[in-house]
């Protein structure tokens, strides 16, 4: 997917402008599935630090050359059907973005009362189809979610933005002065021999926190006719198969399945069954007068949800981790 995520990016930037930020364990072997890529432009985190501090440092190192350049945030877990259309969007999102000091978010207009993902309020029409943002609402509970879709006016926040080095820049001043005089300090030492070890010392302390909290919620207080936050809708087929439901969804997509079951096993049977996902390789799967479920066998566990709590799939992964059950992780 990392592989897809640039290819679809470098018919609208060369290579040289693909910056990666990851991790220590995978920079290896991001370095070899991208082999266009100079390995100076996948950074690693010597610790996570969420959104903000990670596209944070980008802005600063780009502060130092290119200020006016428009950056923009494309996470590498998003499926894209239709890479052309997402390519327009992305160019329209620029010119936006570099018309003044704008932020840009491209948004899913949403298919069900999802409470895994984030949400835009929309506003008033800017201009063509971009839209004011009012405000940004982290992960809504179920009612909320419904309320949400009913309204017209929300959309998902696909977590993917454009804005220009200094617009981030002076954000993160703004509003994460510490952790933006952190990252300026990081930046200057990059291309020096001292940059992995002010990396490693500095980066370490700055706010673990998103560039939704971060930035957008607070700069979208300001009100939408003066936050210069647009969003733009986004109808070029998205999924960021970040649930068994969105992975449920994604796979009815690309294939024709029986009443909106994906039975993935050895050999299946059904009847009177309606959208379900079950995943349990080697097995013969049967599905009978059920509705909804999310059932996932692996070697040691076993999940039965339904596909309208299957974000709640994260509890379970903190759960373990409490009890330190590592073999399950």
């Amino acid at each position: 997917m990392i592989q897809q995520t640039v290819a679809r990016l470098l018919p609208l930037a060369p290579a040289g402008r693909l910056w990666v930020i990851t991790n220590d364990d995978l920079r290896d072997a991001l370095a070899k599935q991208l082999p266009r890529l100079n390995r100076r432009q996948i950074l690693a985190e010597p610790v996570g630090r969420n959104t903000a501090p990670a596209i944070g440092l980008g802005a600063f190192l780009l502060l130092r050359t290119d200020p006016t350049a428009v950056i923009g945030l494309f996470p590498s877990d998003h499926v894209i059907r239709d890479e052309q259309r997402y390519r327009e969007t992305i160019t329209r999102g620029i010119e936006i973005a570099e018309a003044a000091e704008n932020i840009v978010v491209l948004g899913i207009r949403p298919s069900r009362p999802e409470t895994g993902y984030g949400y835009i309020e929309a506003g008033s029409l800017f201009e063509g189809e971009a839209l004011r943002v009012r405000r940004f609402t982290e992960k809504p509970n179920p009612q909320r979610a419904s309320e949400f879709l009913a309204a017209g006016n929300y959309f998902w926040n696909s977590g993917m933005f454009l804005w220009s080095a200094r617009t981030l820049a002076s954000a993160l001043q703004e509003h994460l002065p510490k952790t933006a005089a952190l990252l300026e300090e990081i930046a200057a030492a990059f291309g020096t021999k001292k940059f992995e070890s002010t990396f490693r010392k500095l980066y370490p302390k700055c706010e673990n926190i998103s560039v939704d909290y971060a930035v957008l919620e607070p700069r979208s207080s300001k009100g939408e006719e003066s936050s210069n936050i647009f969003c733009l809708p986004a109808d070029f087929g998205w999924n960021d198969l970040g649930s068994w439901t969105a992975l449920h969804e994604h796979q009815i997509v690309k294939q024709t399945w029986s009443d909106e079951n994906v039975l993935m096993g050895d050999g299946t049977f059904t009847l009177d069954a309606s959208g379900n996902y079950v995943h349990a390789p080697g097995k013969f799967v049967a599905a009978v007068g059920v509705r909804d479920l999310v059932i996932v066998e692996t070697d040691d566990a076993l999940l039965v949800t339904t596909r309208e709590r299957a974000q709640d799939v994260g509890k379970i992964v903190k759960y373990l981790d409490e009890k330190k059950l590592s073999k399950l992780t």
